[in-house]
């Protein structure tokens, strides 16, 4: 069937407007995030001098959600009007696997307070972690804590870091929870430094499990292991965005030991924001 002068002059500007493809390299479609969003966590030493102050430099950078890890002895009154007062939210926070065995309803009453949506268990200690046993049995607390969740309005996850995928009887402990851990209570916080980091490919899994993982932790890695600013390092955003196909729910950038906070999370958001 020929081809139209229009539709061929349409589709020769499509190809210029998304730049040179080197011999050999992927055409991967550019997606634009809708909300980009910080891990508290990244500056926490500036939250430990003001939250307030530290909010609304975070929201004059041009973010628009953030995730806490810790709320430094302000009450969820507190948390709430400080992130209003910025025109943010906050629809996730991490909490410890303590919080979840003790005072769980407690902590989700004021999470719900806060405005959260999701609660995070961002980590499991070395004795919880030393089997595919081990990894069950916490696939089965999770899916309780996960039940209780759900019944107040909010959805359960887990964060992984790079442990979780050391080879382990055949498997490993990533594989197991996310066999073990039931889809419609527990969710999955993707930080896609560590799962890099450990050897894994973050596009397979986010394929294999679409629908898996709605956080995910946008965090960059350099060539020798090291953490880097989003941009500035070899992870191909794009590409795992596109892949996710409209998955992922929330990006929240992190820098775990950044040198200078608030550049980092300066340079990290402009090279989000430039996404197209």
């Amino acid at each position: 069937m020929p081809v139209s002068r229009r539709a061929a002059l349409k589709a020769l500007a499509a190809v210029l407007m998304a730049g040179p493809v080197l011999p050999g390299a992927r055409a991967v479609p550019r997606k634009r995030l809708d909300r980009v969003g910080l891990q508290l966590y990244t500056v926490r030493g500036e939250m430990e001098k003001s939250v307030e102050a530290t909010l609304e430099r975070v929201a004059s950078i041009g973010y628009s959600e953030v995730e806490f890890a810790g709320y430094f002895e302000r009450t969820p009154a507190q948390i709430a009007s400080v992130l209003e007062a910025n025109g943010l939210t906050a629809p996730s926070a991490h909490l410890g696997l303590d919080v979840m065995r003790t005072g769980w309803e407690e902590a989700l009453d004021d999470s719900a307070r806060m405005g959260h949506r999701y609660v995070v268990v961002a980590s499991l200690p070395p004795r919880e972690r030393d089997s595919v046993d081990g990894y069950r049995r916490i696939a089965e607390e999770f899916n309780r804590a996960g039940e209780v969740a759900r019944a107040k309005g909010l959805t359960f996850a887990y964060h992984n870091h790079d442990f979780e995928f050391e080879p382990m009887s055949g498997t490993n402990g990533y594989d197991v929870l996310l066999e073990a851990c039931d889809p419609a209570l527990v969710g999955m916080e993707l930080d896609l430094y560590w799962i890099t980091h450990a050897g894994h490919d973050p596009i397979a899994y986010i394929r294999r499990m679409p629908g898996r993982f709605p956080l995910v932790h946008v965090k960059d890695r350099t060539r020798d292991g090291s953490m880097a600013n989003v941009g500035a390092g070899t992870i191909d955003f794009p590409a795992i965005f596109a892949a996710a196909a409209g998955g992922i729910r929330h990006h929240f950038v992190e820098h775990d030991r950044p040198g200078d906070a608030f550049a980092s999370v300066t340079a990290s958001y402009q090279y989000l924001a430039s996404l197209r």
